[in-house]
């Protein structure tokens, strides 16, 4: 039997490894008394370099920021060295090569019993996460936008076969409808195949404008 302090844990088996984005995750440190930055090996990398290559510091990142971004990462790093955190911020930087990166960076104090000794951060590197998730929409979008096109080009061949008019004057029908009732195109269009594939031989079903 469970103990009562334990859950279930649903199985998380089949999900494959390909399934998780690649976010590559850096680490920071800054302690007030040094006056230095350390930082991990793959925030580093983040920025184009090895370690050796360079001496991490504000004045080192700070050509790497986007310029639009500089002035809210110097009231940030004021802000949490004073204060605290946890406080996060996201921002754009350019790596060695300069190739865009999408930052997020959250930070806090580190802490000695209840004194602030120095600062404490991970950065997370977004860019292939908003890259996929970007990738998926347009995707989605053109695939809807494919839909659409089909069900408008059933209507009008609906229109067609049912009044005799050309393709150019079905369609010109369904889009003055589509304006006098302040709703889209591809919803009419919808509408139109709709009655004909659910009501197909209802004598009655002649509700509609343009059937």
């Amino acid at each position: 039997m469970t103990p009562s302090n334990e859950f279930s844990r649903p199985a998380y088996g089949n999900i494959a490894r390909e399934d998780f984005l690649d976010c590559p995750t850096g680490l920071v440190e800054y302690y007030f008394d040094e006056g230095v930055f350390h930082w991990s090996d793959s925030l580093y990398r983040m920025y184009g370099f090895e370690r050796g290559d360079v001496v991490p510091s504000m004045e080192m990142v700070f050509p790497h920021l986007e310029p639009e971004d500089r002035p809210r990462v110097q009231a940030y790093w004021d802000h949490v060295s004073s204060v605290g955190g946890p406080s996060s911020i996201y921002v754009s930087i350019r790596d060695r090569k300069d190739r865009q990166h999408k930052m997020l960076f959250s930070a806090d104090h580190i802490l000695d019993g209840d004194t602030p000794i120095g600062v404490w951060g991970v950065v997370v590197d977004l860019t292939e996460s908003i890259h996929t998730d970007r990738h998926q929409l347009a995707t989605e979008a053109v695939a809807a936008s494919a839909l659409n096109r089909a069900v408008i080009e059933q209507a009008k061949g609906v229109l067609m076969g049912r009044t005799g008019i050309d393709a150019d004057k079905a369609y010109a029908l369904i889009n003055q409808l589509s304006q006098d009732t302040n709703r889209k195109v591809y919803a009419i269009a919808h509408d139109i195949v709709e009655r004909v594939t659910t009501r197909a031989g209802d004598p009655t079903n002649r509700d509609h404008p343009l059937l």
